[in-house]
């Protein structure tokens, strides 16, 4: 592959069970993920070479039962355990279908529809969660051949080689969506497409591997979770921090400040978590925080609201986040994770556009601001599935000529089962 220039010094691998494997040689002890139960203190942690040895002993296990190939779902509250299941199934070679955990019984028929779509007779998750999940294997005739295994007793393997997880074109793992309107349907994503969308991330967000300090609190089963949150400072070398969602829902000061304490330079949230950071957190608990190390706050799964970043930037900025820091963004499953951002160090624009021609295909400002300044595109025409931007020096609008670019998704997701 070519080489790219830019800020990163991203390790030269081809699939990311390479990248650990050699980041573990070179660098054993380096941090790699902190997690904190609470909120507030870390109640786990483990080096690149710990995570390494967690991820073999589960790709060893998943090796010797002929897993190669074949769809292996991932149960696990939010945890370390659940990072390294997802690299032991890279490891393997087998491909990674990443779940969400059930809570007092629900979820069983997401379950259920994840399992029987795509094929896995192999689910893996921890002693908090293994009673509950056997009873449901047990009572369910669809799953009742699955295996399952708590990873947490498995035995260390230091001399797996992880050489399975080194083609790039083979299957990493299954992105299922939130089967919120219909059964769940998932996204087939490769190993070259993990390291490629890295690779889009680093040149848009800028980040440089001495600075990369991750919190977040985005569920793994989630593409932004899973890709943004962890993979992404694991890519460049920093680490995450990480906490359940369940954890920032019920008190969002323990987001903004595992940040402050722990002077993260990355993080993140869709626009509901800053606008539940702005009514949850009082002015007496903002006097703890100091935001200064957090220069890129990424916004995006859902739509961003312009008055949000303004409350937030408002409500914050005394305590050291800087508006330039924002960076909305867009992404979705089919394209791994994102499409398009806010290079740093910019402030986000915010433009208004006449809302027939936008009906129409077509993105035009009525207002004195530019879309573009020199340089930069200054109109978007959107037509089948196709966002094409058109870069105008001048900032004038004309037909697609020279300089344009497209990205395309195909919007109908199909069934991904593998048999």
């Amino acid at each position: 592959m070519k080489k790219r220039s830019g800020p990163s010094k991203a390790l030269e691998a081809r699939t990311f069970a390479e990248l650990l494997y050699h980041r573990a040689l070179q660098h054993p002890d380096r941090p790699a993920i902190k997690f904190l139960a609470d909120g507030a203190e870390v109640t786990d942690q483990v080096s690149y070479g710990e995570l390494h040895q967690r991820a073999a002993a589960i790709g060893s296990w998943l090796s010797d039962r002929g897993s190669h190939g074949r769809p292996v779902l991932l149960v696990y509250p939010q945890s370390i355990d659940y990072a390294a299941a997802f690299f032991g199934c890279l490891y393997a070679g087998a491909i990674a279908v990443p779940a969400y955990p059930p809570r007092r019984n629900r979820n069983l028929d997401r379950l259920r529809s994840m399992a029987g779509d795509s094929g896995a007779n192999i689910i893996l998750t921890n002693d908090e969660l293994i009673e509950q999940l056997r009873t449901w294997v047990r009572e369910d005739a669809d799953i009742a051949h699955a295996t399952l295994q708590s990873t947490d007793s498995l035995s260390p393997e230091p001399s797996f080689d992880p050489r399975f997880g080194a083609d790039p074109q083979s299957i990493a793992f299954l992105q299922y969506t939130s089967g919120s309107t219909g059964s769940p349907k998932g996204v087939i994503v490769s190993n070259r497409n993990l390291i490629e969308n890295q690779i889009m991330i680093t040149e848009i967000f800028g980040q440089r591997e001495d600075e990369v300090v991750m919190c977040g609190w985005l569920p793994m089963y989630h593409d932004m979770g899973l890709i943004g949150n962890l993979l992404h400072p694991l890519y460049l070398g920093g680490h995450l921090v990480l906490m359940s969602p369940f954890t920032f829902f019920q008190k969002p000061l323990c987001w903004l400040q595992a940040i402050t304490d722990h002077r993260a330079t990355i993080s993140g949230s869709p626009n509901f978590g800053y606008d539940m950071c702005v009514e949850a957190i009082s002015p007496s608990e903002r006097e703890s925080l100091d935001l200064s190390s957090w220069n890129l706050a990424f916004n995006g799964a859902e739509p961003v609201r312009h008055a949000t970043l303004q409350r937030f930037l408002k409500t914050f900025s005394p305590h050291g986040f800087s508006d330039t820091a924002f960076s909305p963004c867009f992404g979705m499953a089919e394209t791994t994770l994102i499409v398009s951002g806010m290079r740093r160090p910019e402030a986000p624009i915010s433009i208004t556009v006449d809302a027939q021609r936008l009906q129409q295909g077509f993105v035009e400002t009525i207002d004195d601001v530019l879309l573009a300044r020199p340089g930069r595109p200054s109109y978007m025409r959107l037509q089948q599935g196709f966002v094409e931007t058109i870069d105008e020096a001048a900032g004038v609008p004309s037909t697609a000529s020279s300089g344009s670019s497209r990205t395309h998704a195909d919007t109908s997701r199909t069934q991904a089962s593998v048999q």
